[in-house]
């Protein structure tokens, strides 16, 4: 495997679980190596030097601040609204990636479409989101999402699509027991998560996550890694994400 160079936002033990589980998942079922991958909302292609692992990226974002960054870090990016018609062929890509992207539209099932039409036939999509909207909180406000899913949610809008899926798991399963219940209790108690702003580069893009000591990150990225083993073999039974693979056929 080729050495890649972590981004600052890798070393969140966050980000850190959602990419070694992500990237267990697709190891599994993309076949190639030398393929064409798009990635869908990609923000200021914080995923794109991990998915250049499967081949040739190149990404669509409709903000034009994380585009800027996402060029100045050199990836192939373009903006572009991914709810219509995105700027590529159909059947030209063998992996479609949409990372924590669906959640943030109404017009969810139009990314699923869009994503079907540029596949080609046997590629794969893969798809992060958040689980269940009973765990609706302020960082959901705060980042925008519009809905939360059930596994069967996602799955029909996925089969509605065209697509065939393949893997369809929760995230963050190990950490659940915790975060779970924490989660409703600040609900209850109507406490706003204290988020900070993590400007990685610049001001032109920033990635909001809770703030974690260095010890309890150091603890939650190695809960991360036993939880991204557990992936490449079973598929989880809660978490507060899901991961779904899917192909079309």
């Amino acid at each position: 495997m080729t050495t890649i160079t972590e981004l600052p936002e890798d070393q969140h033990w966050w980000f850190a679980t959602r990419t070694w589980a992500l990237l267990n998942l697709l190891d599994e079922n993309v076949s190639r190596r030398d393929g064409n991958v798009l990635d869908l909302g990609c923000g200021a292609g914080n995923m794109i030097h991990h998915l250049s692992r499967y081949g040739r990226v190149q990404g669509v974002e409709v903000d034009a601040r994380p585009v800027a960054m996402a060029q100045a870090r050199g990836y192939d990016v373009r903006q572009g609204d991914v709810t219509r018609h995105i700027p590529f062929a159909d059947a030209s890509f063998d992996l479609v990636t949409a990372l924590d992207v669906i959640e943030h539209v109404d017009a969810d099932e139009a990314i699923l479409r869009e994503a079907w039409r540029v596949l080609r036939p046997g590629g794969a999509l893969a798809i992060t989101t958040p689980a269940f909207q009973w765990l609706w909180s302020y960082n959901d406000v705060l980042n925008g999402h519009k809905h939360r899913y059930t596994p069967r949610e996602l799955q029909e809008r996925v089969e509605r699509a065209g697509l065939r899926v393949r893997r369809l798991t929760f995230g963050f399963f190990l950490v659940f027991p915790l975060s779970a219940p924490l989660i409703l209790l600040r609900n209850r108690l109507g406490q706003k998560k204290q988020l900070s702003s993590h400007h990685f580069e610049a001001d032109a893009y920033q990635v909001e996550m809770e703030p974690v000591a260095p010890w309890l990150n150091a603890l939650l990225r190695g809960v991360g890694r036993i939880e991204a083993a557990l992936v490449a073999r079973v598929n989880l039974p809660i978490g507060t994400s899901l991961m779904c693979v899917a192909e079309k056929v």
